[in-house]
């Protein structure tokens, strides 16, 4: 990527002094991947156009009012923003002005930790380092530029942000930096749903999603944004479990692979639990029901962070089903009603499994063991999938408009019991779904 921005370096003239700044540098220098480049410079907007245009660069006014202007290079959009300094904070999360022309790092002084407050030339040159970013990546220290309760009271995302970064970054959060977090939920609480979700599944995609989740409960934010899990921190299970609740979650997290559905699953599956404890004949801990609770936990949390549809289907579609562990000894029709109910749910056999294996290994106990019986029955489960048996009412060998002729009438709800019926004996028996065999089926089913 650096050959285009040197040419948008040659564009703007060596006395823009154009800069790469936030997380590309702070990426770079950790070797990590990156997809977007942030640039500053000290020209202001309209030259940063003017010159741009001149250059056949397309340009775009997206921020004028903060100093910042898109460039289009090569397909690629690019955000060059003029040094500014940032004026009173009133809302908890943006200022009421700007003022554009500073110093390069004065410009750096109002960004929210040191490891993201470092500038690298585009033309060449010393890393531009003003607050100790790069040794404190190095220490792999994540702290605030210059006090972290002015810094939070700035912007409420920031104290979400230093989990975030804890759990995508593996770093430590610097002492006077933590302490400050729960000193400034006040302002975290202003922020956007919205915002505090793309955070939150970003710390749950983390390479160390615990030592996110673990922050979140120590400083408070989870209780701020997530208070129905609080009562998971400490809640002991059954022999069954190495964990509590808590701890379990965490492990089930950290298996699941790291995408948005799996991990927040991860994290929701079990939220019912502590409603749900109660204790056997035998004495042993119980949570009958708590599938259901973790569903409507669930749904209320997904809902609060207002969640996409596809996600919050994805999510409660793995809630809703986790508690269910097909057994090697079920028949091939038993495995086929699992099937269909997985797909009523728009979820996938492959899904759902990966799900499951992250859920038992995260038990902590008979590791193997379990891992082995979880094969087994996925490997029985992919085989009968793989016979490609009838297991929606599309799949049906006469369809809606045959079902109709044969019984001579229009539509209604008639039809869809009839459709549920014959899918019914057809998963029981696949042999059955046939044009001849479904439409003696259907005669012997037709109201009268």
């Amino acid at each position: 990527m650096w050959a285009p921005l040197l040419r948008l370096q040659a564009a703007l003239g060596p006395e823009a002094e154009l800069v790469v700044v936030g997380g590309a540098v702070r990426d770079e220098l950790l070797g990590r991947p990156h997809a977007d480049w942030d640039l500053a410079t000290k020209l202001m907007p309209r030259a940063v156009m003017d010159r741009a245009r001149v250059a056949g660069l397309k340009s775009i006014p997206t921020g004028l009012q903060h100093g910042t202007v898109t460039v289009i290079l090569e397909d690629r959009p690019i955000e060059i923003t003029t040094f500014r300094s940032d004026g009173d904070y009133l809302d908890g999360r943006h200022p009421e002005s700007v003022r554009l022309g500073v110093s390069l790092e004065e410009d750096l002084s109002r960004r929210d930790f040191t490891i993201n407050a470092m500038a690298l030339p585009v033309g060449g040159g010393d890393l531009v380092d003003p607050f100790g970013g790069r040794a404190d990546l190095e220490a792999r220290i994540l702290r605030a530029v210059g006090d972290p309760l002015r810094r939070f009271a700035e912007d409420g995302l920031r104290t979400l942000r230093a989990c975030r970064f804890a759990a995508q970054l593996g770093f430590e959060v610097e002492a006077d930096t933590l302490a400050a977090i729960p000193e400034r939920l006040e302002v975290a609480r202003k922020v956007a749903a919205e915002r505090v979700l793309t955070e939150l599944t970003k710390l749950l995609c983390g390479a160390e999603p615990k030592q996110g989740l673990d922050l979140l409960a120590q400083t408070g934010l989870l209780d701020l944004w997530l208070p129905e899990l609080r009562p998971m921190i400490g809640c002991g299970q059954n022999r069954h479990h190495r964990w509590d609740v808590w701890r379990h979650t965490l492990e089930v997290v950290r298996w699941a692979p790291a995408e948005p559905g799996l991990r927040w699953a991860a994290l929701l599956h079990d939220a019912g639990k502590p409603g749900a404890k109660g204790l056997g004949t035998d004495g042993e801990v119980t949570f009958h029901g708590h599938e259901a609770q973790s569903l409507a936990i669930a749904t209320i949390i997904l809902e609060r962070l207002k969640a996409a549809h596809a996600l919050r289907g994805e999510v409660l579609a793995l809630v809703r089903h986790h508690g269910t562990h097909p057994a090697a000894a079920w028949s091939d029709a038993a495995c086929r009603r699992f099937l269909r109910r997985l797909g009523e749910d728009g979820l996938d056999l492959a899904r759902w499994a990966a799900f499951r294996l992250a859920d038992q290994r995260a038990k902590g106990l008979e590791v193997e063991a379990r891992e082995r019986e979880h094969a087994a029955i996925l490997a029985r489960l992919e085989s009968v999938l793989a016979a490609a048996p009838p297991l929606a009412v599309k799949a049906l060998a006469l369809d809606g408009a045959a079902l109709m002729a044969l019984a001579g009438r229009g539509g209604g709800p008639w039809l869809g019991k009839l459709q549920r019926d014959l899918l019914e004996v057809v998963i029981e028996d696949p042999s059955l779904n046939t044009p001849e065999a479904l439409a003696d089926l259907a005669k012997q089913r037709l109201p009268s």
